[in-house]
């Protein structure tokens, strides 16, 4: 996609992630998920766009749902379940911030993340787009009937009604075998019912029609980790990790191939990120970082990781057994 005249918005570090204290009496059902919307327009003078797109995804995933909003306006999802997601701001097609959260509240809750950005003026022609700030969105442009029976499979999916979810998405590409995001969530779909071989050909279909299609690349990649097929594993996610470096998920489990092929002294440093990107959605990571640690016989960082998962996962079904581990390996 062209970014000839297209202005750059890069997301401020500190945007507002406020999480509201206000949480409705009930428990289950989904959340709201909300915000404002601002844009710093003081350094450029002349028309600015006055509608931009953001979309609810799922980590490393489609969109969910979408919706236009203008500057100093609100956002707002509905009925959003636990999980990781990415807030992602588009505006003429390309994607231009992405804001990462995690829903974890085990009360139906109103949660609050405001998104602030600044806007700056055209880069010139000879400066390419740094990683990150800039890139097209992946999404296919399909005729309305197969939007429409790609919004169903997509529910289905949700609702983890898998084999339907096939027979639509198998009915798409049939139709339309250049549809790499449909390639994509049947290779999901396949995958949730365990269905290896067929899944990863699905990916490898997606991956041939775009090759930088990072959903594609991530699951293909979690696929081959499942198939212990490790250092096809390490290929694809090393592939993810280019493609997305802020993905917690691509981190983390490129991490996990490198402990598959015994070369822990890799996996640390993307262990580490994915606890830096998302430190409590990752908080596993906190256990293969005390494993390599124990091996390696440094006890007491092995017992700093453990009493930091601990503290992220209380109701963690061994905790006696890890608090035993600290209290006997804890530095003084």
């Amino acid at each position: 996609m062209k970014q000839t005249g297209l202005r750059t918005l890069v997301a401020f570090l500190s945007i507002a992630a406020t999480l509201l204290a206000t949480s409705v009496a009930q428990t289950g059902g989904g959340h709201t998920l909300f915000g404002d919307f601002k844009v710093d327009e003081r350094r450029v003078a002349g028309l600015k766009p006055q509608v931009f797109q953001i979309s609810l995804c799922r980590e490393g995933g489609s969109p969910i749902t979408r919706q236009s909003i203008s500057n100093n306006g609100r956002y707002r999802f509905l009925d959003v379940r636990n999980g990781a997601y990415d807030i992602v701001v588009e505006l003429a097609g390309q994607e231009v911030a992405r804001v990462h959260v995690v829903l974890a509240d085990s009360r139906k809750t109103d949660i609050r993340h405001d998104i602030f950005l600044e806007w700056h003026q055209d880069m010139p022609a000879s400066e390419p787009a740094k990683a990150g700030v800039v890139s097209a969105i992946d999404g296919y442009t399909r005729v309305p009937s197969d939007q429409t029976r790609f919004l169903q499979a997509e529910e289905r999916i949700e609702k983890r009604d898998y084999a339907q979810a096939i027979a639509l998405l198998e009915q798409l590409v049939a139709a339309d075998p250049k549809d790499f995001e449909a390639w994509t969530e049947l290779g999901t779909a396949d995958f949730r019912l365990e269905r290896v071989g067929e899944a990863e050909k699905a990916y490898l279909k997606a991956l041939q029609e775009r090759p930088s299609f990072f959903p594609a690349v991530l699951n293909l990649g979690k696929l081959y980790l499942v198939q212990k097929k490790n250092g096809d594993a390490v290929t694809v996610l090393s592939r993810a990790v280019e493609l997305r470096p802020e993905s917690a998920d691509a981190n983390f489990f490129l991490g996990e191939s490198y402990l598959q092929v015994k070369k822990g002294s890799k996996a640390v440093g993307y262990l580490k990120e994915a606890l830096r990107l998302d430190p409590v959605g990752k908080a596993e990571a906190h256990l293969r970082l005390a494993a390599l640690y124990n091996a390696a016989g440094m006890k007491d960082r092995a017992a700093a990781e453990y009493e930091l998962f601990l503290q992220k996962r209380p109701d963690y079904p061994d905790r006696q057994k890890l608090q035993r581990y600290v209290s006997e390996n804890k530095k003084p």
